[in-house]
């Protein structure tokens, strides 16, 4: 007869203990120990995956690039690192209705015009809402198969009948194992149905896409081992009040993480967004003090978003320090070498500083187009409207150099823009196109003598 014991598991990191505890000792949250009731039985289910595998010496391996299967669409691609790799798991998370199903949907449809077969596995919708969902995208195909089931031997039962090239499993967190007595998704039913699907992957060689739910933190829900079992992290991520979505990769085996995808979400699904530049300033105020454009790289593709900035006196001791879409110690960082370099008095100003658009600037290439934002709204100034600011900035006030200049200055000049500051030191190497002026500076002085004149 099955043996059943009560176990403790945390929804965070999985740690199992045999009694309660109020803080897990694996990853210190508090109240995350939820009780399970494991069901142990005395003979499991032998796997039809097992195989006998000998190891072989790495000099007798074939090496080569995997070819890689072109989904139709041009941003999944630029995220995946060129496509989809055979054989590999990918895991897609995001808020509700950001349209993850709207996405993978349409991905399958696409892949069926390229003769390939697709099982799409639902345990969310019916069949019938999934229809509803297909012919408003327009994504009906015969290639095309779907399923309502969240039986972990049912599915595989059915990826053995229809052998589908790519299968979607929609959603991770829906989906069971009869041998586990613990409720869907719980810890131990996500991690054994991911660890179940990886070697369906792998073995058969199919691309397999697990969508999995959010916290309200944004994380991925379930423990933080099954994104250390995937081969690829992508979120869906973008704001409700806008009606674009960015798709970023925060882990790849087989590709660049610092790639993003930009859609637009329309009646008929999502489009692609082929020039985001113009996208994020269709909406710039021209001649308005504390309003900066900056080239940003993300990836391999060079990106111009308006940065804003709000400087206001304030009566209380403390000068509230705000920022959005870029790092709040950064943007303490930048006003702190304003203060000491520039003799700027910003102790007695709220500073605020948005990038407009909703995205997300990392790199320290944006720095100098914050502090020339800083500026002009403390002075309030405006800067010229057809100038391209980017640049380190250094905390002795120097303008460090920074990579990728000829691509971003090229993007400026196509754009309509006039002038580009730019780091001194990056003007080496390169030749600079002829329809657009490039000033080189070397420490913030000079940036903002030639941006506030």
């Amino acid at each position: 007869m099955a043996k059943q014991k009560t176990k403790f598991c945390c929804q965070e990191c999985g740690y199992e203990s045999p009694k309660w505890l109020g803080k897990c000792p694996g990853c210190q949250a508090w109240n995350t120990l939820i009780e399970e009731l494991e069901t142990i039985k005395p003979q499991m289910t032998h796997s039809s995956l097992h195989t006998k595998e000998k190891a072989i010496s790495i000099i007798n391996i074939k090496s080569g690039e995997e070819q890689r299967i072109l989904t139709g669409n041009n941003e999944l691609n630029r995220v995946l690192g060129g496509g989809l790799v055979p054989g590999s798991l990918l895991l897609v998370g995001g808020d509700p209705g950001i349209g993850k199903s709207t996405l993978l949907l349409q991905t399958s449809h696409d892949l069926t015009q390229v003769g390939k077969k697709v099982l799409y596995i639902s345990g969310e919708e019916s069949i019938r809402q999934t229809k509803l969902r297909a012919d408003r995208l327009n994504a009906s195909s015969e290639m095309l198969y779907v399923l309502c089931e969240t039986n972990l031997e049912q599915i595989e039962a059915a990826i053995d009948e229809v052998q589908p090239d790519f299968v979607v499993i929609d959603s991770i967190q829906t989906v069971y194992h009869p041998a586990i007595s613990s409720a869907p998704g719980s810890v131990s039913q996500v991690r054994e149905c991911t660890s179940h699907f990886m070697r369906i992957a792998k073995i058969k060689g199919i691309a397999t896409v697990l969508v999995g739910h959010v916290t309200k933190e944004g994380a991925i829900a379930g423990p933080r081992m099954l994104e250390h079992m995937v081969d690829c992290v992508l979120y869906f991520e973008g704001e409700r009040h806008h009606s674009y979505r960015l798709l970023r990769a925060v882990k790849n085996r087989f590709g660049s993480t610092n790639e993003i995808g930009i859609f637009e979400m329309r009646e008929t699904g999502l489009v692609e967004v082929s020039n985001p530049s113009e996208l994020f300033l269709s909406e710039r105020s021209l001649g308005v003090a504390g309003s900066t454009v900056v080239a940003s790289m993300e990836g391999t593709r060079p990106v111009l978003v308006e940065i804003q900035a709000l400087v206001s006196s304030t009566n209380f001791p403390s000068p509230r320090r705000m920022a959005t879409g870029i790092d709040h110690n950064r943007l303490s960082l930048i006003i702190a070498v304003l203060e000491k370099r520039m003799g700027m008095f910003l102790q007695t100003q709220d500073a605020y500083v948005n990038v407009a658009g909703g995205i997300k600037l990392d790199e320290p290439a944006v720095d100098l187009a914050i502090a020339v934002c800083i500026a002009s709204s403390l002075r309030d100034q405006p800067t010229q409207p057809y100038d391209v600011v980017f640049g380190e900035v250094g905390l002795t006030g120097e303008v460090r150099g920074v990579s990728r200049v000829d691509q971003r200055v090229k993007e400026a000049e196509k754009l309509g823009f006039r002038r580009v500051i730019v780091p001194e030191k990056s003007l080496k190497g390169w030749t600079p196109p002829s329809g657009i002026e490039v000033i080189g500076v070397n420490t913030v002085a000079e940036a903002l003598k030639a941006a506030l004149g």
